[in-house]
């Protein structure tokens, strides 16, 4: 079962390393990890994709917990929390395909970000099943790269990080 976890932490130097290494240390495998500050420059955000059954995952919250730099831990179960995801796609962009690819991209209201005379360079945004769509559509026109950021997620309604 996947498993989005968010982490406050201080921002200080070598966080991100213990994270990780709690991870690979007791075989957890990380499927995404997007980290950045938050509107308090003394913290800041990691958004953590896993997979495991609940017992994997309240061990993984207990064993986060422990780490000194951590202020917060939250497990979003499903609906409770909104996350999105962005991705940068490289297509071929030749005469046969260049309507097709337009299309995809008008559907899922992504947008063609450069030009070529031999490909469009394509963002998406939105959930990752979106993004997973997009992919599935534009494959066979002919992937070129792709770089995507992994999930980022906040819960929803007014309650925040205090709340």
């Amino acid at each position: 079962m996947k498993h989005t976890i968010s982490v406050l932490v201080e921002n200080e130097f070598g966080v991100l390393s213990r994270v990780v290494g709690l991870f690979s240390g007791r075989g957890f495998n990380i499927d995404s990890l997007s980290v950045a500050p938050t509107n308090d420059e003394k913290m800041s955000r990691m958004t953590i994709v896993t997979r495991g059954d609940e017992q994997i995952l309240e061990q993984i919250c207990k064993q986060l917990n422990k780490l000194i730099d951590v202020i917060k831990v939250i497990d979003f179960n499903e609906g409770n929390a909104i996350d999105r995801e962005m991705a940068l796609i490289k297509v071929t962009a030749e005469d046969g395909n260049r309507a097709e690819v337009l299309r995809i991209v008008d559907i899922f209201r992504a947008k063609i970000i450069d030009v070529t005379t031999k490909s469009y360079t394509i963002e998406a945004t939105g959930a990752p099943h979106k993004i997973d769509a997009i992919l599935e559509l534009l494959r066979p026109l002919g992937l070129k790269e792709l770089v995507r950021t992994g999930a980022v997620a906040i819960g929803r309604g007014a309650k925040g990080w205090k709340g």
